[in-house]
């Protein structure tokens, strides 16, 4: 059993709202950087048959291209999808403490809200923009009319999360 090797697989895909505005910044050597953080909810059912809601809170963090990509389009309530890798940072408290955080470090981001093309046309609108770390790739003339997530299931699923059951 000494031969076997554990798999080196760190992967995240997350989907949410973001809870607050976006922290942007450049470190000292003018390399660009976006924090956030996004609330995720899962719906269930509890013991009771009843419907509960839980909120999973995750931190992100996007560096470089992906960072400037966010810069205009995300804001409170933003909805998005992340998929990135988990990472770990420990720092300093102002009392002196260690604090470690784990946070999803960003290679790709959608954009799974409505905006504006220009300011002129309203009736103009971009959705579900895909935003990677090397590549940023548009999607235009969607067929999406909401921003919802619920696009995204089936049938059953959206039967099931509805309670029409």
């Amino acid at each position: 059993m000494a031969d076997l090797k554990m798999p080196e697989l760190n992967s995240v895909i997350i989907a949410g709202n973001l809870t607050k505005d976006p922290v942007f910044r450049e470190t000292t050597n003018k390399t660009p950087v976006v924090n956030f953080h996004i609330a995720a909810n899962r719906r269930y059912k509890d013991s009771q048959n009843q419907w509960q809601e839980d909120v999973c809170y995750v931190g992100v963090v996007a560096w470089n291209k992906l960072a400037e990509s966010c810069k205009d389009r995300l804001k409170k309530g933003s909805a998005v999808l992340v998929d990135g890798e988990l990472q770990s940072r420990t720092f300093k408290t102002e009392d002196g403490r260690n604090r470690t955080i784990v946070e999803i470090k960003a290679k790709r981001i959608q954009f799974l809200n409505k905006i504006n093309k220009s300011a002129e046309s309203t009736t103009e609108t971009e959705t579900d923009v895909a935003i990677d770390e090397e590549i940023v790739e548009e999607k235009e003339n969607t067929d999406f009319t909401d921003n919802s997530f619920d696009k995204f299931l089936s049938d059953e699923e959206s039967d099931l999360l509805s309670g029409d059951n």
